[in-house]
């Protein structure tokens, strides 16, 4: 999300130009999906959930057009990912086709950290954008607890005489909390308990837990349900695993979620319905949102625009080999962000220094998003990039920029929906209904097959999508694979857990990158979401604050909410 040195410009912050709008009640952004009231259960004037019933009358309806919006390696500060799919969507509704904008949920970590919220930024933004950015219709409040009534009774259950034989040294499964809290990823616990019971235990931030990408990755209610229920928490004294349903807590855990479970719908600046539901981490987990709103969003329009979190490299490789996959279709096209400043990164240029001009930056910078494109053409998908406009951009950027894309045949568009909403992305739009209509047909593609070993599995990633060499296993690694190999887990998709701002495992390493390993530290098994994590490089599941976050400038002043981006 771009943050507020666009807002300078125009002397408005991201949070006074949403106050600023005028929002339209959500019963009237329903009827524009013929939703009437009964179908809809309201969270105040302006957010809505979508009834259970109104999901189901559409469910056998034809799908429409998935457009993925992706990116490039980006800043720390985000490249305008959810900027672009907003606009778009406005751009497209413009342009007279019926779209649906479906993105995830804001973790309050990142609001008070560096990275901000998740609704867009100047005139591409989705509202209410406070609501949406702290507590909205209390979603993660209900994930965290499902977390952690899991965890309770885990403890619980040893305190009672561990009928299960649970071994208290190979719990597996952590505590959650939606904040950057670097204090809690190791605690102890059970100290106020029997001494033989006491053990180590830990926090992930909500968004990385395996309840959330259950909650997102779940088709129907009864399948969360199932879900939750093979969920892995333990070993026991054996060495075999025991489950949320071994400890009968299945059916508790999707009473809290149940509400939660249905999609929420608000709109844009300009008015069209957007659904804001789940929010897995893409860098720790899958990236993207739930499989109920985007389902419902393709039911009942001809394009749906999602997005992925970070870069092709993680967000869009879990989106399509394991959210496509569970939802069995696949998306039409992806439109990829890059922006100058951030390819200027990639040229060798220090983070203080890319609001300089250098086209010999971009020269160099500009590998990281052709190996994107060759990313995104692997899968057997059409693309469009969207070059996001920052202030600092100079005309000599921008013309290397286009003809660069000339010269090279890449379907370019420079994108002003910051600047300008809808008006400023029409040639965007353009663009991608013209790729997507020059093809006969889809023929995008899984990366790899899942009856290929997990080392396989990896390789085909790591070499084909990063571009690395090979894959290096630690010991503990390669012990766990041999225990997932017996225990039949090694047929699921894998879910890399690694930085998001290199297409290798070290954050430092920009550009793109030759001849480099990465390292398979450990695994973490998701049997409940149906996915393997394999964690790279120093990736933790709980981030921490900066030495200044974002919580410095927020306050309350006579009632309105300031300093919020």
């Amino acid at each position: 999300m771009i943050k507020n040195h666009h807002a300078k410009k125009s002397m408005l912050t991201d949070l006074e130009i949403a106050q600023n709008s005028k929002m339209i009640k959500i019963e009237e952004i329903a009827k524009k999906i013929n939703l009437n009231t009964d179908e809809i259960e309201m969270y105040g004037n302006y957010k809505a959930k979508i009834s259970y019933e109104a999901l189901a009358k559409v469910k056998d309806n034809q799908r429409g057009k998935i457009i993925l919006v992706s990116a490039i390696n980006p800043t720390p500060a985000g490249e305008g990912k959810s900027t672009t799919t907003i606009g778009l969507g406005d751009s497209l509704n413009k342009l007279g086709r019926k779209t649906m904008v479906c993105l995830r949920e804001p973790s309050l970590g990142p609001v008070f950290g560096i990275k901000g919220g998740a609704t867009g930024g100047g005139h591409a933004q989705v509202v209410p954008m406070e609501d949406i950015n702290l507590h909205f219709t209390g979603d993660f409040h209900a994930i965290t607890s499902a977390n952690n009534l899991i965890s309770a009774v885990i403890d619980n259950h040893l305190f009672q005489g561990n009928d299960l034989k649970i071994n208290p040294n190979k719990i597996i499964w952590r505590r959650a909390m939606d904040m950057n809290d670097r204090s809690l990823r190791k605690i102890n616990v059970g100290l106020s308990m029997k001494k033989e019971i006491a053990r180590e235990d830990g926090f992930d931030i909500t968004v990385a837990s395996e309840i959330m990408a259950v909650f997102c990755l779940a088709t129907s209610l009864h399948d969360l349900k199932e879900k939750v229920s093979r969920i892995v928490v333990a070993y026991n004294e054996a060495d075999q695993p025991v489950t949320v349903k071994d400890l009968e807590v299945e059916g508790a855990v999707t009473m809290l979620l149940k509400d939660a479970f249905k999609p929420n719908l608000v709109q844009t600046l300009e008015g069209n319905p957007v659904l804001i539901h789940g929010g897995p981490f893409a860098n720790i987990a899958h990236g993207c949102n739930s499989i109920m709103a985007t389902d419902y969003a393709t039911r009942i329009s001809e394009f749906t625009v999602t997005e992925a979190g970070f870069g092709a490299d993680l967000g869009m490789e879990k989106f399509i080999d394991i959210k496509m996959r569970a939802m069995e279709t696949m998306p039409e096209l992806v439109v990829l962000v890059a922006s100058i400043r951030a390819l200027k990164l990639h040229g060798g240029m220090e983070l203080e220094e890319i609001k300089t001009e250098s086209v010999d930056a971009l020269k160099i910078g500009v590998q990281n998003l052709e190996k994107h494109i060759e990313n995104v053409t692997s899968f057997g998908l059409p693309y469009v990039i969207a070059l996001n406009k920052f202030p600092t951009d100079t005309d000599n950027e921008i013309n290397f920029m286009l003809d660069w894309a000339e010269i090279n045949n890449h379907p370019l568009s420079l994108s002003k929906v910051f600047e300008k909403g809808s008006e400023g992305g029409l040639d965007l739009a353009n663009k991608v209904i013209h790729e997507i209509q020059k093809r006969e047909k889809n023929e995008a593609h899984a990366l790899y097959n899942n009856n290929l070993s997990i080392e396989d599995k990896l390789n085909k990633i790591a070499i084909n999508i990063y571009g690395a060499k090979e894959v290096v296993f630690t010991d503990l690694a390669k012990e766990q694979i041999k225990t997932y190999n017996k225990l039949g887990w090694d047929k699921m998709p894998i879910c890399v857990a690694k930085t998001p701002l290199s297409l290798t495992d070290d954050a430092k390493i920009k550009g793109r990158p030759h001849d480099f390993t990465v390292t398979v530290r450990e695994f973490k098994p998701s049997v409940g979401a149906g996915f393997l994590v394999a964690l790279m490089g120093n990736v933790m599941t709980m981030p921490g604050l900066p030495k200044r976050g974002a919580y410095v400038d927020m306050d309350v002043i006579n009632g309105k909410i300031v300093g919020l981006f």
